[in-house]
């Protein structure tokens, strides 16, 4: 069986006002969509259409917990382990990062003691999950994604006469700790190590000279997009030159694990995650930034960015490899008359990105177009049918 099922949107200040709405079919007016939830999570339910009925999805499968599959209730219970969003990012995200499993639990626990509310500005743990994330680029997309190398630091910051002195703090500290030092730095020291890269940079910036390859573009887009001022700087904003930057072509991705730092910066994406809304800020924000959690449980393993290869648009059905038991990410890509049978082994969520397709399981069959999302439940045999080219995604267990 599958039923349609309405996402819901999120008004953050980062996103932008048309992308969402266009590829939703919502009207366009005055308001920011950043994000465009389809799942279960608490904060914002999807709605499951069902006999021209509307449930609201996390009622609906405690109500009917059989939907998610036998293999999916016993690894997580009768909730859907994953959540699924669409983003438009306009201007740059936190610093941030997600925890694991044990420290979700024990941070849940601890600020439900603390008798802070759930929807206190100034909570980290929403709930008690993990939030293990993957990424697929919709249009040229830049993040920031973990720790450089050592070396490759150093030689960023040699490059640069005002951070000079951060590189000889570095040779001589762990990562983490030096990491820690810059994070809790005075406005004196960040106006000495920054301003300097800002001043010298700042003709080029605005003649379009600085290559989006070079952090120091990237220090005065944050500036001008998040209205930053030179008499309030953001330690947030070195990590520009401590962080590997990376450029994702439409269709490529990347998977974030917990503890890794990273921001989104610029372009559309798919996102898939655990469901989870629990967030680490360490600055590059005007929420709530928490910045000894943040060093607590910071991975500050030097990493190089392993990019997901795009979906070959030959291969009908393409499953992304990440290393994650919450989700997997499917893309499916169909012709005008062409046919693919599937099984959801567990709970499914469907969403076409392009064109229009034909969904047929035993008596049931629907057409469904783009910005148009199913819940198909577990155990269910359906007939995929393209009626104009384009292509879907569906969120499942692996």
């Amino acid at each position: 069986m599958f039923y349609r099922l309405n996402g819901q949107a999120q008004h953050y200040i980062w996103g932008g006002k048309t992308y969402i709405p266009q590829c939703f079919q919502l009207p366009v007016d005055d308001k920011i969509y950043a994000e465009w939830w389809l799942g279960a999570h608490p904060s914002a339910p999807s709605i499951l259409v069902k006999d021209n009925t509307e449930y609201n999805l996390a009622d609906y499968i405690a109500q009917f917990p059989h939907v998610l599959g036998e293999k999916s209730q016993q690894q997580f219970g009768q909730k859907l382990p994953y959540l699924l969003k669409i983003l438009d990012v306009v201007q740059p995200l936190s610093i941030q990062l997600h925890p694991t499993k044990k420290e979700a639990e024990i941070g849940f626990a601890r600020e439900n003691a603390e008798g802070i509310d759930l929807k206190d500005a100034n909570r980290s743990y929403k709930d008690d999950n993990h939030k293990p994330e993957m990424m697929i680029a919709l249009s040229d997309f830049w993040l920031l994604h973990g720790f450089k190398s050592k070396d490759a630091i150093l030689k960023t910051l040699y490059a640069r006469p005002s951070l000079m002195p951060l590189a000889e703090q570095l040779e001589n500290q762990l990562l983490k700790d030096f990491y820690a030092t810059v994070m809790q730095a005075s406005q004196t020291q960040l106006v000495q190590w920054l301003l300097p890269v800002i001043q010298a940079n700042q003709v080029a910036y605005r003649e379009n000279c600085l290559s989006l390859e070079n952090p120091d573009y990237w220090v005065i887009y944050a500036l001008e997009a998040m209205d930053i001022s030179l008499e309030k700087l953001d330690a947030g904003l070195l990590c520009f030159y401590l962080f590997n930057l990376v450029h994702l072509k439409q269709g490529e991705g990347i998977f974030q694990d917990a503890g890794i730092p990273h921001a989104y910066l610029r372009g559309q994406n798919i996102e898939l995650m655990a469901c989870s809304d629990n967030v680490i800020r360490g600055g590059l924000t005007l929420k709530y930034v928490d910045i000894p959690e943040l060093l607590k449980i910071i991975d500050c393993q030097e990493i190089t960015p392993k990019i997901i290869p795009a979906a070959d648009p030959s291969e009908g059905y393409h499953t992304y490899q990440t290393p994650s038991q919450d989700f997997a990410l499917a893309n499916l890509n169909y012709q005008s008359g062409s046919e693919c049978n599937l099984v959801a082994m567990s709970a499914e969520v469907l969403l076409v990105m392009q064109g229009k397709l034909q969904i047929t399981a035993e008596n049931q069959t629907l057409s469904v177009q783009q910005g148009e999302a199913l819940f198909i439940e577990a155990d269910t045999q359906y007939r995929i049918q393209g009626e104009e080219q384009g292509y879907a995604i569906i969120a499942k267990l692996p």
